[in-house]
């Protein structure tokens, strides 16, 4: 992506006037959408953003800069910049080499979909919108879309640490809307993975539709969600987000040095449930949150945070990791070469239990099964939250019985965590999510098996 002289020769420029660490960061992506909309294509995009960001730590002080001008002047420019920023004189060289790459990098995707014609990629739209409006006329609207994208990163500091990815993930979603005596109700599928267009040799998008259409369908008959506290059965894979909110955001370093997070000071104690073990890991190949290298050139990690129920550690950056004598956990992420990196999750799940999920419900007399939830609002410094379930049932004698609508989870994370009492063995990852901290989205995964909560609180509209 650039000559390895050009980046010391940047790395030097940055450090010149001082400085205790100094990083390059360039990024070449291109991606690609389509959107199907009642019946024709609403959106055809291709776009490509090339560029560089340079980093360079005083201390306790970070200078940033980022430019689109990768010649070497382009480059001197923001390096000076950024050093600029973070110490305003001193003096003297800093000569930085650097190494060459392990090996040279190439995506893992099968098929790179820039090779596919675009033609293709609307015929998919095409076909699930004529798959989910075959439900029925209550189906009114269809709503698909196909994304991917190709990232290829460099990343090199004053370390001698010099790496690359290549990282290509392929999107496919429908949304459609029912109409009936309650209303307008709606039903979404989605699926996302780190490979290239051979997702859909495992992907029906057919049947994607059906489902999404049925779920709208199903709604028109839903009982208004009740109210008070109650067990929740939440099921594989949907209610993963949960989890990535309301506990996952607490446990990353920044905020627990800030004080943010109820978690702060408390490695070592019984946080959860001894059922629950909580892991981050972007070494999952093809899953959403997936890659090779984070966004500081450090190899994604398996990172076991909860153990048993026992806090065994935070995800970490680079810097942070730095100042408490560590190495970086992997977590080091940035939206863009215009960002700085933060601490970010990659794939955050509960491993799975040994219990059959139907035993699980059997043995709940009543309450709600969540199978998909939606958005929601969590306050990382104490864990409380509120999400929407967008699918969701009663539980009745032990039973999945009518679907509910307009309803909300209620409740505190840590406390969740140590009121989850049954595991299921059917783990799944949910689908695929971009998460949002400090203005910045990046990709993300999470999962769950089934589990129940022994009570949480449903904001419903039923009396």
């Amino acid at each position: 992506m650039l000559d390895q002289d050009l980046i010391s020769e940047t790395l030097t420029s940055a450090l010149r006037t001082g400085g205790d660490f100094a990083e390059v960061f360039v990024e070449d992506k291109r991606s690609s959408s389509a959107l199907f909309d009642d019946g024709r294509v609403e959106e055809l995009t291709s776009g490509r953003d090339r560029g560089a960001g340079i980093r360079v730590v005083v201390g306790d002080t970070t200078g940033f800069a980022h430019t689109a001008d990768l010649s070497a002047d382009g480059l001197r420019t923001a390096a000076e910049a950024a050093a600029g920023a973070a110490r305003g004189g001193g003096g003297g060289t800093r000569v930085v080499a650097i190494g060459a790459p392990a090996q040279d990098v190439t995506a893992s995707a099968r098929i790179l979909p820039e090779t596919v014609a675009k033609a293709t990629k609307v015929g998919l739209l095409t076909l699930a919108n004529e798959a989910a409006r075959s439900a029925g006329s209550v189906i009114s609207q269809v709503s698909a879309r196909y994304g991917d994208s190709r990232r290829r990163i460099l990343v090199a500091n004053s370390d001698g640490l010099m790496a690359q990815d290549d990282q290509v993930r392929t999107l496919f979603s429908i949304s459609c809307v029912a109409s009936g005596d309650t209303g307008l109700q709606t039903g979404r599928e989605s699926t996302g993975r780190t490979v290239g267009f051979e997702l859909f040799d495992e992907t029906d998008v057919e049947e994607m539709g059906r489902r999404a259409a049925q779920r709208a369908i199903t709604k028109l008959s839903a009982r208004p969600a009740p109210s008070g506290s109650m067990p929740v059965v939440v099921g594989p894979g949907g209610g993963g987000v949960l989890f990535h909110e309301a506990c996952g955001h607490g446990l990353e370093a920044d905020l627990v040095g800030k004080a943010a997070s109820v978690f702060a000071g408390r490695v070592g104690e019984q946080v959860a449930s001894p059922l629950v073990t909580l892991i981050d890991d972007g070494t999952m190949a093809g899953e959403w949150g997936h890659f090779a290298i984070d966004d500081e050139g450090r190899p994604a990690g398996h990172n076991v945070l909860i153990e048993n129920g026992v806090l065994t550690d935070y995800m970490w950056d680079l810097l942070r990791a730095r100042k408490e004598g560590r190495i970086s956990s992997g977590n080091g992420r940035r939206q863009s070469y215009q960002h700085l990196p933060m601490v970010r999750m990659t794939n955050t799940y509960i491993t799975a239990g040994d219990e059959d999920p139907a035993a699980i419900i059997a043995d709940t007399a009543s309450g709600v099964y969540v199978a998909q939830l939606g958005g929601g609002q969590v306050n990382t410094a104490t864990g409380d939250f509120v999400f929407g379930m967008t699918e969701a049932y009663l539980i009745e004698d032990g039973q999945i019985t009518d679907p509910i609508r307009e309803g909300n989870l209620i409740g505190n994370g840590p406390e969740v965590l140590t009121r989850i009492d049954r595991l299921g063995n059917d783990f799944a990852m949910g689908s695929p999510g971009t998460c949002g901290k400090d203005g910045q989205g990046v990709p993300v995964g999470d999962g769950t098996p089934t589990l129940r909560v022994t009570s949480l609180t449903v904001g419903g509209t039923a009396g």
